[in-house]
């Protein structure tokens, strides 16, 4: 909803036919789309879009900018750009939401956008990037590090990595065509797949809460919460991400 709200916003302080007399959908007034010429995804022009916060490099290590890191995620080149993201978000965020909450996959899914920002950034170039892809493949990576977290709860291990791996090796093959951002693409499913190790850990199969132990049950018999492997993987994920963030 936030990214559909900020579209139309967009839209409302492009107002197309306040430069141009060949918007596309001129019905819509203020809200008609750029020429073709300029923007064939139907959305606003280039100008509006840095306006508003795309990203770009100059602005960001030149001006003093470094909120376009965030805000760009928030902006979509057009119509297109916006359905194809959505639809992307439906298929992989809610099922990650209602196993894990909005909050786990809220954080998830801003610091994946950033982490793509990053390095969208250092390869940009003269050019500009907007859209939530990096957060999206930033899902898709914590998907994968989750399962591989989690693995002892799974009972079809073999055929929900399969699965898996295979939907992550279809979008990545998205990056490869023209005009696409790559690197926040790879950025974002990277910073994903570490913060998934941290934020979407779960108890090991057997778990019982102290709270919910009966008086003078053996506590030697209880199994821990997590497993060793697990608390590894967090530490070394959190490493690598400050390292990443910060450097």
């Amino acid at each position: 909803m936030v990214d559909v709200a900020a579209f139309v916003f967009t839209m409302y302080l492009n107002n197309c036919p306040a430069t141009s007399n060949e918007c596309v959908l001129p019905e819509l007034g203020r809200f008609s789309f750029q020429p073709f010429t300029q923007n064939r995804l139907f959305g606003p022009s280039t100008t509006t879009l840095e306006k508003l916060g795309a990203l770009e490099w100059k602005l960001v290590v030149k001006e003093g900018e470094p909120w376009r890191l965030i805000s760009c995620i928030w902006l979509h080149a057009g119509v297109v750009h916006l359905v194809a993201n959505m639809m992307s978000l439906l298929f992989v965020g809610i099922r990650l939401e209602q196993e894990f909450g909005f909050l786990r996959i809220g954080l998830l899914f801003v610091l994946s956008g950033f982490g793509g920002s990053l390095l969208s950034s250092i390869n940009l170039g003269s050019t500009i990037s907007v859209g939530a892809s990096g957060a999206l493949f930033g899902l898709l990576g914590a998907m994968l590090s989750e399962l591989i977290t989690n693995w002892s709860l799974y009972s079809n291990k073999c055929a929900a990595l399969f699965t898996l791996i295979i939907v992550i090796a279809l979008n990545l093959a998205v990056s490869i065509l023209p005009h696409v951002d790559a690197a926040a693409h790879i950025g974002g499913f990277i910073s994903g797949f570490f913060l998934g190790f941290v934020v979407l850990i779960r108890p090991q199969f057997g778990w019982v809460s102290r709270k919910h132990i009966p008086a003078g049950y053996d506590m030697k018999l209880a199994k821990p919460k997590h497993k060793c492997y697990q608390y590894l993987l967090c530490a070394v994920s959190v490493v690598l991400l400050l390292a990443g963030y910060i450097l």
